[in-house]
């Protein structure tokens, strides 16, 4: 009782509980108490070594844990394997802006010691984010954490690399990508950022050869149109029905170019007739393929304009819109100027306009094996949580473009040919993540007894980047699906309902909402607003609830202890056989609770179960039957009080780990079984 004298704060137990968690080996599937046929694997999503714990990894990690813990206590041989993936070039761009500051770049150091330096850099920061899910609880086999570049993954990339190159699915080819000129890597659509900015939407007269009359066109790049190869229209567009199959003198650059009639063609967006640019824009380089279209490349990998642009060579691209504009202007051939607002892509990292370019990539043919990966989906065999993102899933599959699989960076999976210096894009190395961690010298029988995993969560921005392509590498390579339920959590928003960023000043360290009001109530509070939306406006009312909440705990065992200091019954898991209705009524409760609590958990409904827990501890156990059982002492009720509480602090135990853990070990002294290991 003295124990418990003083209010719960969370930092008297926190790290110590979690120290004790480890050092017993109860994170290690190997080492867990008991009989254990069945496994129950997850794999932690793997965060970039140069991250930071935020909101949306927060929520994620107490999702898995919830899952995780409870299979635990269920008697599932049970592993969550944590890792880092090695981010190509949010790393490489870290290290980079270091040597910067010394007035260096990485060619000063050359290939090998740039690398060194990246090492070094991982080495000294790269575990800080795995150290941070520590913090919230993580009950991860810390024993098997992988990062994408150990030997075993790297040769496990290569392994599929060329598995595919054998199989004549990966080729050569030049086609548009996503291109960072400061960065000069061609970049993925997740490395692409779009921000809104105002803009202009340019209204072009361009006339036709015969001279009979001029066709509009609109566009926010009028430097590009220097590259024109047609224009295209819908061809059900009865107002240029006539004109398809007759030329244009292309304006500035005096080059004749047809109207071709393509369906891509939007009608309804500026004046239903486009310029097709195919050196510059993916869809522009789709017509081109169609028609048989010239390119004409006028802006390079350095973002300025090249001899192919000849009224502009050697300008940025700003500078040459302005001349453009300007030249078009004094011709007579703007129609009009509408400012418009629009979304810029840019490179994630460096926040530079990215520019899609035509150039030479390393691609990976997508027909077959997105057709598996959709069966497996559209049959059954793997289920989305919500099941509407199935559908985000199908869609991307079901009009998927050849894969560009290479980067021009010197950090990362070096792409295993002779005489390519190009590296393999993150999303290659990271899409063999559920097995290509598992194939491990030191334990040599994970492969085959902890894959499949059951249970993917991850954030709905990944789905077609991530998800799809581990699924399609999980049947390439080992003949099964990597897991059976992917369940995407929602998006933590700030209060107002807007993404949170830390640049803006608008994001919410979890780390100090752990520091300030311990890791319990940081989980409570995420888990709490957690109820089925996509996405979650941050209350911090939820963190004081949580905060409440667990002194409700602590002040509830405080009583319990109090009151059965007479008949002291010892915790077990034999339910009292009650004579008085009091105590029937709230064991019949507790087993309605208990019940449903873990239906909710099996159908990953975590916000409603710990909101059903809530009302059953506060209101039906300590407002009402706690209030009640101080009028009836006696044997049946002690062991009524202790076996309600003991089984409600399982119960919680996945939600809130800590103070169930330290309540456990003060109502159960003489057995020295850890709650997290108990049965559920």
């Amino acid at each position: 009782m003295n124990e418990l004298e003083k209010p719960y704060n969370p930092k008297d137990h926190e790290d110590n509980i979690y120290k004790e968690w480890e050092e017993a080996g109860f994170f290690d599937p190997d080492k867990l108490p008991g009989e254990r046929k069945e496994s129950f694997t997850m794999v932690i999503p793997p965060p970039n070594i140069t991250g930071s714990l935020h909101m949306g990894h927060a929520l994620n990690s107490t999702i898995q844990d919830i899952l995780v813990r409870y299979h635990r206590m269920k008697g599932f041989k049970t592993l969550w394997l944590p890792g880092t993936d090695h981010a190509g070039i949010a790393t490489q761009y870290v290290v980079e802006k270091e040597l910067k500051k010394e007035g260096q770049t990485r060619f000063d150091l050359g290939r090998e010691e740039f690398l060194k330096r990246v090492w070094e850099w991982r080495d000294k920061y790269g575990h800080i984010i795995l150290d941070q899910f520590k913090k919230l609880g993580a009950s991860c086999d810390w024993s098997r954490t992988r990062f994408t570049l150990d030997p075993e993954y790297t040769e496990a990339v290569e392994t599929a690399f060329l598995h595919y190159h054998k199989k004549g699915l990966i080729y050569q080819a030049n086609r548009v990508v996503n291109w960072c000129s400061r960065c000069a890597t061609s970049l993925s659509d997740l490395e692409a950022e779009y921000k809104e900015e105002e803009a202009e939407l340019i209204f072009i007269k361009y006339p036709l050869t015969d001279g009979s009359e001029n066709i509009i066109v609109a566009t926010t790049r009028p430097e590009t149109m220097l590259g024109d190869a047609a224009v295209a229209v819908n061809p059900k567009d009865a107002r240029y029905k006539n004109l398809v199959g007759k030329k244009i003198n292309l304006p500035i650059q005096n080059r004749e170019i047809p109207i071709v009639a393509d369906d891509s063609v939007d009608m309804e967006f500026g004046t239903g007739a486009v310029k097709v640019t195919p050196a510059h824009d993916v869809a522009d380089f789709e017509i081109h393929e169609r028609h048989n279209l010239p390119i004409y490349q006028v802006i390079d990998e350095k973002g300025r304009m090249t001899e192919e642009a000849k009224f502009c060579v050697g300008l940025k691209t700003k500078e040459c819109r302005e001349k453009v504009v300007e030249e078009l202007d004094k011709l007579g051939l703007i129609e009009k100027r509408e400012k418009f607002i629009h979304n810029i892509a840019k490179c994630y990292r460096c926040d530079t306009v990215i520019e899609p370019l035509i150039s030479k990539q390393w691609f990976l043919k997508m027909k077959d094996l997105a057709a598996k990966a959709k069966a497996e989906v559209e049959n059954g065999n793997i289920k989305f949580h919500p099941e509407n993102f199935a559908k985000t899933y199908l869609d991307w599959l079901s009009n998927i473009r050849d894969w560009s699989i290479s980067r021009q960076l010197w950090w990362g999976h070096k792409i295993p040919l002779d005489g390519v210096d190009d590296v393999l894009d993150t999303w290659f190395s990271s899409a063999l993540w559920p097995f290509a961690t598992l194939d491990s010298s030191k334990h040599p029988n994970d492969l085959k007894e902890f894959y499949p995993t059951q249970v993917l969560s991850t954030a709905r921005d990944i789905i077609n980047l991530w998800v799809s392509r581990m699924i399609f590498s999980g049947l390439e390579f080992t003949g099964k699906k990597p897991f059976s339920d992917v369940i995407i959590h929602a998006t933590v928003l700030n209060k107002e309902g807007k993404r949170m960023s830390k640049s803006l000043g608008t994001g919410i360290d979890p780390l100090k909402l752990i520091e300030e009001f311990g890791a319990d109530a940081t989980r409570f509070a995420l888990i709490w607003q957690a109820m089925g939306g996509q996405d979650i406006k941050w209350q911090q009312e939820a963190v004081m609830a949580g905060k409440k909440f667990l002194n409700k705990m602590w002040n509830a065992t405080r009583f319990v202890l109090k009151q059965n200091e007479n008949h002291k019954p010892q915790v077990t898991n034999h339910k009292p056989d009650a004579k008085e209705k009091i105590n029937q009524d709230i064991l019949e409760k507790f087993e309605e609770t208990k019940k449903t609590t873990e239906e909710l958990i099996k159908t990953y409904e975590f916000g409603p179960a710990l909101h059903l827990l809530y009302e059953f501890f506060w209101h039906d156990f300590c407002d009402k039957y706690l209030e009640e059982s101080k009028k009836m002492e006696s044997v049946e009720t002690s062991e009524t009080l202790l076996y309600i509480l003991a089984g409600t602090l399982k119960l919680l135990h996945p939600f809130t780990p800590f103070i169930t853990e330290t309540i456990w070990g003060k109502i159960n002294k003489e057995n020295k079984k850890h709650l997290i290991v108990e049965s559920w």
